[in-house]
């Protein structure tokens, strides 16, 4: 059975920190605090939003409670969906890998902690849903990374039951779920993690996404064909 390959997306697949900061950044000034930068806000991408407004304003003065967390993020989501697409961008050679892998017949999907309607409008903006069989963001299931339940489903929906799959992403998040998940994975040097990549335990760190193919080969232990 031919492997899944699961994909984290903001820090992996596309740069999003750009709209993340614009949205933070008007939700932060409207309740007088000051407006972070985006190297601050790198760092705090891949936990949800709850988790990225709550530090924020810890960050940024002093911590707010969890009802009002709540409020804010409702604001903070609707500014980021009518911004969502301004200033994201694809990563240098993601679309030609994964048009390589397309042509190979290798069955992708996306895993992250992004809300899962975001995570569809950010991918159909930028043409990249096509790529993949299912997409799972928060809130699809009651439970989110690094829970080896979602690895377990969103494998289940792109490889089919006991299928091999790998896990390629950013962070320590995704470094734990494919360990839950018991799969190999693969992190970019790039992404937003505040630690170096080589540092996270992952199975293997590539510097350009177009690595990918052949650390896939060699996790998987899959004929590679030409490109």
């Amino acid at each position: 059975m031919t492997p899944a390959l699961i994909f984290d997306l903001d820090g992996t697949l596309v740069d999003t920190a750009p709209d993340l900061l614009g949205a933070l950044n008007a939700v932060l000034v409207h309740e007088g605090r000051r407006p972070m930068d985006i190297d601050a806000l790198r760092h705090l991408v891949g936990f949800g939003a709850r988790n990225l407004m709550a530090a924020a304003f810890k960050m940024t003065g002093h911590p707010v409670d969890a009802e009002r967390i709540e409020r804010l993020v409702d604001v903070f989501l609707d500014h980021y969906r009518d911004h969502i697409a301004d200033g994201s961008r694809i990563y240098p050679g993601v679309e030609d890998t994964l048009d390589r892998f397309r042509a190979e017949g290798v069955r992708m999907g996306v895993l992250t902690n992004k809300p899962h309607e975001m995570t569809l409008l950010l991918l159909s903006k930028l043409r990249l849903d096509t790529y993949f069989v299912t997409i799972f963001g928060q809130g699809r299931m009651p439970y989110t990374k690094p829970d080896a339940r979602i690895f377990e489903d969103v494998v289940r929906e792109v490889g089919g039951p006991g299928a091999g799959a790998l896990m390629i992403g950013d962070s320590v998040t995704d470094v734990t779920t494919a360990r839950n998940g018991g799969a190999p994975v693969v992190l970019v040097s790039y992404g937003y993690t505040p630690e170096p990549a080589r540092t996270l335990g992952a199975d293997a760190v590539v510097d350009d996404f177009r690595e990918i193919p052949a650390v896939a080969k060699r996790l998987l232990g899959t004929a590679e064909r030409p490109a």
